[in-house]
C-alpha cells in the first residue's frame, strides 16, 4: 500500500508543475498588451502601462517571470491584487475559503442524502416503478442547472412562502441557527445533480453486483436479503461510486462561484468574480490555482482510498 501511495503522490508533481504553467499562462491569454489591458485600456496612460509592465514583470523572458512566480507560490505567496485593498490574496482566499468549503460540504451532504437511498432503492428493485421514477428523477436532475434550479428555489422557499431568506449570509460562529438557514437554499441548488449522479451511478453498480454468483450463493445458504444487501452488495457496489463521490466535491468546489453570487454569499465566488470584472489578474490566479490543487489532491484521495479497497489496483 505504501508504494501503491508513494506511485500515485510522484505522479502528481508534474501535473501540478503543468497546473502553475497553465494559470501563470492566464496572463498570455489576455488580448492585446497585457499591460495596457490591465492597467485601464485605451484610456491608460503610459506611466501607467509602464508601471504595470515592471509590477508584473513583464519586461522579462516569459520562463524568468513563471519561474519568479512559481517560487513564490512555494512559499505562499500569491502576490498582491492590483487595485488596492489591504489583503494579499493568500489572505483574501484563505477568509473566504472556509464560506466555500463549509457550502460544498453542505451540498455534498445533499448530494449522499439524495444519491444514496435513491441508487439503493432503483438497484435492488430493478425494473419496478420505483426504479422508473428514480431513473426519471436523476435524469430530471442532471438535465437541470443548478443557477436556474436556485432561482425556482428563492421564488418558492423565499419571495412566495417568505420560509428561507433569499439571500445573504451570517458565519455559524455568530449565529449556527442562521447560518443554517442561509444555507438550505444554495446546498439544495447544489447538492441536487450531484445526488441524480451517484443515485445512478449506485443504482448501475448494485444491478451488476446483485448479480454476481457469490452474491446467488449467500441467498441459496437462506441469508437474510437485509444482510446480503447490506454486507456483501454494498461494500463491492460502493467502490465505483467513490469516484464519482471524489469528482462530484471537486465539481461542487468549482460550482459554488456562480451559487455564491446568487445567493449573496461572501465566498471565493464573489471573490473571483469581481476580480474578472475588473481585471485582477493575481486574484484570478491565485483562486484558479488553489481550486485546480484541490481538484487534484481530491482525486489523489479517490485513488489512495479506491486502492485501498480494491487490491487489484494497488498491485496493477
Amino acid at each position: 500500500m505504501g508504494s501503491f501511495v508513494l506511485r500515485r503522490v510522484l505522479a502528481l508533481i508534474p501535473l501540478l508543475l503543468l497546473i502553475t504553467f497553465i494559470v501563470y499562462a492566464l496572463v498570455l491569454v489576455i488580448p492585446g498588451d497585457p499591460a495596457r489591458t490591465l492597467a485601464g485600456g485605451t484610456k491608460a496612460t503610459p506611466q501607467a502601462v509602464h508601471a504595470m509592465r515592471l509590477r508584473l514583470h513583464l519586461n522579462e523572458p516569459i520562463y524568468q517571470q513563471y519561474w519568479r512566480w512559481l517560487t513564490q507560490v512555494l512559499r505562499g505567496d500569491l502576490g498582491r491584487p492590483l487595485f488596492g485593498g489591504s489583503q494579499t490574496v493568500a489572505q483574501g482566499i484563505a477568509s473566504r475559503f472556509p464560506v466555500t468549503l463549509s457550502l460544498t460540504l453542505g451540498a455534498m451532504f445533499v448530494a449522499l442524502l439524495i444519491g444514496i437511498p435513491g441508487g439503493i432503492i432503483a438497484g435492488i428493485r430493478a425494473g419496478s416503478w420505483q426504479d422508473r421514477s428514480t431513473t426519471f428523477g436523476t435524469s430530471l436532475g442532471i438535465a437541470i442547472p443548478d443557477f436556474w434550479l436556485a432561482m425556482v428555489l428563492v421564488v418558492v422557499f423565499a419571495v412566495q412562502s417568505h420560509l428561507l431568506p433569499a439571500s445573504g449570509y451570517v458565519s455559524i460562529t455568530h449565529d449556527p441557527l442562521g447560518w443554517l438557514q442561509d444555507m438550505i437554499l444554495p446546498c439544495l441548488a447544489l447538492g441536487v445533480a450531484g445526488g441524480a449522479s451517484i443515485a445512478r451511478q449506485l443504482r448501475g453498480s448494485l444491478i451488476d453486483v446483485l448479480d454476481q454468483d457469490y452474491i446467488r450463493t449467500a441467498r441459496s445458504m437462506g441469508l437474510k436479503s437485509r444482510k446480503v444487501i447490506g454486507v456483501y452488495a454494498l461494500k463491492n457496489a460502493a467502490t465505483p461510486v467513490l469516484t464519482v463521490v471524489g469528482l462530484q466535491f471537486a465539481y461542487l468546489l468549482g460550482g459554488t462561484f456562480i451559487i455564491e453570487q446568487i445567493f449573496s454569499i461572501p465566498g471565493m465566488g464573489q471573490y473571483i468574480l469581481g476580480a474578472i470584472d475588473t481585471k485582477d489578474l493575481p486574484i484570478i490566479q491565485g483562486v484558479v490555482l488553489v481550486t485546480a490543487v484541490i481538484f487534484v489532491f481530491v482525486n489523489l484521495l479517490v485513488d489512495i482510498t479506491y486502492g485501498y479497497l480494491t487490491p487489484k489496483v494497488r498491485s496493477s
